[in-house]
């Protein structure tokens, strides 16, 4: 009964998305949903949603948005994008190359905030040749690629925490799986875009890379501050454009229309709104009702758990889903590097595809595109990772 409720709230969102509407008009359904399924109090809808703004984890979503917002306005003032884009044209003169090699570079910022980074630069190199939604696709799935594997990131964390493998084990296995994400990522549209940026190959190599690094130092301390001194993207983020505003000399008038123009009230209510249903559905309990309903099920029990996190991660997005069943998966089933590096990647798989998962606000949003349309070119790419992971990961016990 339980998952049949949350069918129905799914489709609410899936048919007002269908029907052309906004996606704060298709999350309120969702909301509207859940309260009259579940039946649920005044005060109950209260604590929720004040969730969003109390809890750090949530707060910091929005606050990094802003705060990434700025920056970009910034480097845009100073056509610092563009910049980059032209010396990694003269490094690599293939476009391809700089779209998809740059959207995983950024995806090391453990924000959804990245997104709109990412978008900068896969829109300037494949504008023309791409539709918005397939840019969308490529921005949110090549950007997702280090979320899978790196421990920046904390559904990576606490599976190795709870597992208690060693974390050098499982990024070495998870290379195979890396590689099939960038290829699923890279060749269903990447193919259509020429190689050739059109511009006269570079002359001095490595002057165009001194010259990248001095047009993305942003970026390159933004994330040293994140995986090297270990602070939240905000204060990362605040840090980096304090020292930007002396260094590009900006004056009091821009610093002024920047701080309006950052102030994207679509994209945050959109992402506000997406958090409060994450909340909403952790209040109804479904998450840990998922093992219960699944126990019955005639098939061997690992995969039970990767019905679990698959669903999980469509359900709360892989930290979420982690935190829940990888104690009970790691309990009924002996820990090993091939059961961790198979979760970690069908909750990474299900998450891309979540209507609770951040990013792909972000990215809808940017491309100005539905978000039933970035999940509909999502789901094959997803349900064919998460295929080819099992077996991979058959092939691992094996050997």
């Amino acid at each position: 009964m339980p998952i049949l409720k949350l069918g129905i709230v799914f489709a609410v969102i899936i048919i007002i998305l269908t029907l052309k509407r906004p996606l704060w008009q298709a999350t309120l359904g969702g909301l509207i949903a859940i309260v009259l399924l579940w039946q649920m109090p005044a005060a109950a809808i209260f604590t929720q949603t004040s969730k969003v703004f109390t809890v750090w984890s949530n707060l910091t979503v929005i606050l990094a948005l802003y705060v990434i917002t700025y920056l970009q306005r910034m480097l845009e003032a100073r056509g610092q994008i563009k910049l980059a884009q032209a010396d990694l044209n003269g490094i690599f003169h293939n476009r391809r190359i700089n779209a998809s090699g740059a959207a995983m570079f950024i995806g090391l910022l453990p924000s959804a905030a990245a997104m709109i980074l990412c978008g900068d630069i896969v829109k300037d190199a494949t504008d023309g040749y791409l539709e918005p939604r397939e840019q969308a696709y490529i921005t949110s799935w090549i950007r997702h690629i280090p979320e899978s594997t790196l421990p920046t990131y904390s559904g990576v964390l606490l599976m190795a925490n709870i597992s208690g493998l060693p974390m050098g084990k499982f990024m070495l296995g998870m290379i195979v799986p890396v590689i099939v994400l960038f290829l699923l990522g890279y060749y269903p549209y990447m193919r259509r875009v020429p190689a050739d940026p059109g511009t006269a190959k570079s002359e001095n190599r490595l002057r165009d890379l001194k010259n990248l690094f001095s047009h993305l130092w942003t970026l390159l301390v933004l994330i040293l501050l994140i995986l090297i001194f270990k602070m939240n993207v905000v204060t990362a983020g605040v840090l980096v454009i304090l020292v930007a505003l002396l260094v590009y000399r900006f004056n009091t008038k821009d610093i002024v229309r920047m701080l309006k123009s950052a102030f994207e009230v679509k994209l945050l209510l959109n992402t506000t709104l997406v958090l409060v249903l994450k909340e909403f559905i952790s209040w109804t309990g479904i998450l840990s009702q998922l093992p219960e309903m699944m126990a019955g099920l005639p098939i061997p029990p690992y995969l039970v758990f990767v019905l679990i996190f698959f669903l999980g991660g469509i359900i709360s997005g892989a930290s979420g889903v982690v935190a829940m069943a990888a104690p009970l998966a790691f309990a009924a089933l002996e820990p090993t590097v091939p059961l961790m590096i198979l979760f970690m990647c069908i909750c990474h798989g299900a998450s891309l595809v979540s209507p609770t998962h951040v990013c792909l606000v972000v990215a809808a949003d940017y491309f100005k595109v539905s978000m039933g349309e970035l999940i509909r070119k999502t789901i094959p790419s997803s349900l064919i990772f998460c295929g080819l992971m099992l077996v991979y990961y058959n092939l691992l016990i094996l050997l």
